[in-house]
């Protein structure tokens, strides 16, 4: 059973879903800097993946694993970071972001300052990658 509530983010997410299924989701991130960005979100409010069985563990970590996959073979990245923090929202959930020599925050995380601006043509050109995304993750799940 998954629980919603009304003022949760991660409930209430009105972006187009790359994949649904029963336990979980997997989004792209409408992000200008970021292109490729990608989140997997566990359905059910649970805070850490201890509170998972070890069944889900495994389930939702091979989602993160097919999802960046995907981000590699689209968007092809210098390196891709995997991330889960959720300190806010009460639902287990994993970012995960190409990076690139050339984008705003590298070699540093994406939640730091940023210290260059990366070209408009090149965001521009990994925008156009972005579109193929969704279809590339819906294949590794169905």
């Amino acid at each position: 059973m998954t629980l919603r509530e009304a003022g949760c983010e991660l409930c209430n997410l009105s972006v187009p879903v790359a994949w649904a299924g029963d336990k979980f989701s997997v989004i792209v991130v409408d992000d200008a800097s970021y292109p490729g960005f990608c989140r997997v979100i566990w359905h059910d409010h649970v805070r850490e993946m201890s509170d998972l069985s070890r069944e889900d563990r495994l389930l939702v970590n091979e989602a993160v694993f097919l999802v960046e996959e995907a981000v590699r073979e689209v968007m092809q990245p210098l390196k891709v970071n995997v991330a889960s923090l959720g300190n806010v929202v009460p639902h287990l959930h994993w970012h995960i972001i190409p990076r690139y020599a050339d984008d705003a925050h590298f070699p540093a995380p994406v939640w730091t300052q940023a210290v260059r601006e990366t070209p408009s043509d090149i965001l521009a050109a990994r925008r156009a990658l972005a579109e193929q995304l969704g279809a590339a993750i819906a294949r590794r799940f169905n």
